[in-house]
């Protein structure tokens, strides 16, 4: 059996390596840790509970829940999200935005930063053209494939 200081030290190396999940079986129980939006929890089976320790009962993944974005009522062609992560839409508070409603954009042209597993990626436009609407504000958090931007095409 795992003691808590064990337990512990496994999540803080799978909090700072790049690993998204970790799991650890034996005759006692089961260890299963999986990082979402930068936190790790775990769901051991038979193992004493700690504060950032959650014990549950192995389980079967359900399929995960439709993500609720804004209705797509604009015409154009969306900028979608290729990460989970933290929506940013300028480099820092006190800057300007990469871009705003009515602002021409080219195709290549960074309209956002997502930080994801404290990394800054920017993301990019596919297009060139008009900004119609922005879909998400920032500091918000994104899922994959969701729509950030409708950019009207030249």
């Amino acid at each position: 059996m795992l003691s808590l200081k064990e337990i512990k030290e496994i999540i803080s190396l799978v909090d700072e390596s790049s690993l998204t999940e970790f799991k650890f079986k034996t005759e006692q129980g089961e260890l299963s840790l999986k990082k979402e939006e930068q936190l790790v929890t775990a769901a051991p089976a038979a193992i004493v509970q700690a504060p950032q320790v959650q014990q549950t009962a192995p389980a079967v993944e359900a399929p995960a829940a439709p993500v609720a974005t804004q209705p797509q009522e604009t015409a154009g062609t969306a900028i979608k999200s290729p990460m989970v992560g933290t929506f940013y839409s300028a480099s820092s508070p006190d800057v300007p935005h990469f871009v705003k409603v009515g602002d021409r954009v080219s195709k290549g042209q960074v309209v956002c930063i997502i930080e994801a597993m404290k990394l800054f990626n920017e993301i990019k436009s596919d297009v060139s053209g008009e900004v119609v609407e922005i879909l998400a504000e920032s500091g918000q958090l994104v899922e994959f494939d969701q729509p950030l931007f409708k950019i009207k095409e030249d």
